[in-house]
């Protein structure tokens, strides 16, 4: 077998102008941001805000016109990143001010950590006198706020709990000062300890607080989702530094669509085995779960069949150390919810019920993983889809790994799902319910995601459309929905699963169905480009003429 050093373009990338620059970027901003930790800090903002803006300086003198394909490509995206991280650092000022009156004290005590990381030593004496004013203050603010709740409650629940992640980030931001004295200075020990513990568990009170009583989430409440809906602006300044040019009413517009299609193929394939409509025909499907142990090796079966499919009908190439390196584990509890679905990669997480779980909570996830819903997701998770894109992420144009885009992580994937759909992958009914349900899903995430961001729907009416229109079990509902909002994900992330299968899908009808490309040409291609925005894997595959004053343009649902 052995290894062929042709596939590597080292020609290409050694002539390359943007590379090496992007490569000094990724590292420049690696340092500062590990110099800078804490979110919530205005100097780490001024720093960051200087960084960039002397970036954007720096490439506004790269002669574009004397630049190849590759390198024009680069260099607008580059210049996008730079310009979309400014209006990040815009709107992350704009909701910290939001929530300045809930944090009194806040910038004196994590100037406390920020001192000690310029290597200005705390006065012991000083730093007490601090902590205790500190917590005086602190104290004074919650009794003010509690006298305001007699009357009414003027804080929004999302503000509320974003102040009290951010009281939760300056307790951690405290501890790691004061553990760097500790036991080191007697003095400090003196005179800090007793005033840290009582301002500890002043803050720990007060996050209790703000979450519970102003944000409206009891302790051990695992059904309440708050979020943060970041609004219409905000969501139009994400959608142009992912080059979409289509409104958010737009695109919820799209995946109405897409839903609706979903759910007559879902009326079909309910008739094929005899059921009058899609909701009980996917309720005998989530019946086909297998029994406590089986589910591994089903994951491996279905994963042997996806790649033997590709193979069959020559779709794309699959190196041989891609097919040997991905691993399984089984996820916990705990991981189960957030996600109660098993997830992908080199190593596949797979979700089945635990022996500790409630009998409810083992019933859910039993019907949720049943074998055809795993069966429509394998492919996604592993070869073609997540395993198989992040081993060729790791060998070609790594440099863009900084301008990262779920649009072509999770839109890759998805296309897979439906590239599939149409080539009949789907054997049985069974088998086109378990696909339906999970596009189904990701059309209804477009949905949902977006109006929660443009405020039209709060997380208990995502939940509810999850539950109603897609078929999920309760729990899973809410696991999914609060996936999407607790803030580990971009705004769009949800959205891009179906959006970037919709431009992956129509690229294809453009370049391979019009006889341009064959689709392992295709697919290998679209895998070689790395992790950039659809629009520009486009220009590079079609060669598209660009100009250094290019503005994102391609309709690609129009086309399908």
């Amino acid at each position: 077998m052995g290894i062929d050093l042709k596939e590597f373009d080292f020609a290409a990338e050694a002539t390359s102008t943007m590379r090496p620059i992007m490569e000094r970027y990724s590292i420049d901003v690696e340092s500062l941001e590990r110099k800078y930790p804490l979110a919530l800090s205005e100097i780490r903002h001024e720093r960051m805000q200087r960084f960039y803006s002397e970036w954007q300086s720096a490439v506004e003198g790269i002669d574009f016109d004397s630049l190849t394909q590759d390198d024009r490509i680069d260099l607008l995206l580059f210049r996008s990143h730079l310009s979309h991280r400014l209006q990040r650092l815009e709107t992350q000022k704009l909701r910290r001010a939001e929530i300045d009156g809930l944090l009194p004290c806040f910038s004196m005590l994590i100037g406390l950590e920020e001192q000690r990381q310029r290597m200005q030593w705390a006065n012991p004496e000083e730093a007490a006198s601090l902590l205790n004013e500190a917590d005086k203050q602190i104290t004074l603010r919650r009794r003010e706020i509690e006298a305001e709740l007699e009357d009414v409650n003027i804080w929004k629940p999302a503000v509320a709990n974003r102040a009290a992640d951010a009281v939760g980030q300056l307790r951690e931001a405290v501890a790691q000062w004061k553990e760097f004295y500790q036991g080191f200075d007697p003095l400090f020990t003196w005179w800090v300890d007793e005033p840290y513990k009582s301002l500890d568990k002043t803050l720990e009170s007060y996050g209790i607080f703000l979450r519970e009583h102003l944000a409206g989430m009891k302790a051990g409440d695992e059904e309440t989702i708050i979020g943060d809906p970041l609004g219409r602006q905000a969501l139009l300044t994400e959608l142009s530094a992912e080059m979409i040019p289509y409104s958010p009413e737009e695109l919820i517009e799209i995946g109405q669509k897409e839903l609706a299609w979903c759910e007559t193929e879902m009326l079909a394939a309910a008739k094929e085995l005899g059921f009058p409509n899609g909701k009980s025909a996917l309720e005998h499907v989530k019946t086909t779960h297998r029994q406590p142990g089986q589910q591994p090796e089903m994951i491996r079966q279905m994963a042997v069949e996806a790649v033997e499919f590709l193979a069959a009908h020559d779709l794309v190439t699959v190196p041989p150390l891609a097919q040997e390196t991905w691993r399984m584990e089984m996820m916990s509890q705990e991981k189960q919810l957030v996600n109660p679905f098993f997830l992908g990669g080199e190593v596949v997480q797979v979700a089945f019920p635990t022996s500790a779980m409630s009998h409810e909570q083992k019933r859910m996830s039993l019907r949720g993983n049943n074998p055809h819903f795993a069966r429509a997701t394998v492919q996604h998770e592993l070869i073609p889809g997540h395993h198989l894109q992040m081993f060729m992420m790791a060998r070609h144009k790594t440099y863009r790994s900084v301008l990262n885009t779920a649009f072509w992580i999770e839109g890759w994937a998805l296309y897979w799902e439906m590239l599939l759909w149409d080539m009949g992958f789907p054997l049985t009914a069974e088998n086109k319910i378990g696909m339906l349900f999970w596009r189904s899903h990701r059309a209804a995430r477009i949905v949902f995601s977006l109006k929660f961001h443009l405020h039209q729907m709060s997380a208990g009416e995502c939940t509810e459309m999850l539950v109603e229109r897609v078929g999920h079990e309760r729990a899973n509902a809410v696991a999914e929905v609060r996936r999407s909002f607790k803030g580990d994900y971009g705004p769009l992330y949800q959205a891009a699963y179906m959006l970037g299968g919709l431009q992956m899908m129509a690229m294809r009808r453009e370049l391979v169905d019009t006889g341009k490309m064959s689709d392992r040409a295709f697919h290998d291609a679209v895998l070689m480009e790395n992790s950039i925005p659809m629009e520009m894997v486009r220009a590079s595959l079609t060669q598209q003429s660009l100009d250094r004053d290019f503005a994102t343009n391609w309709r690609f649902y129009e086309s399908l």
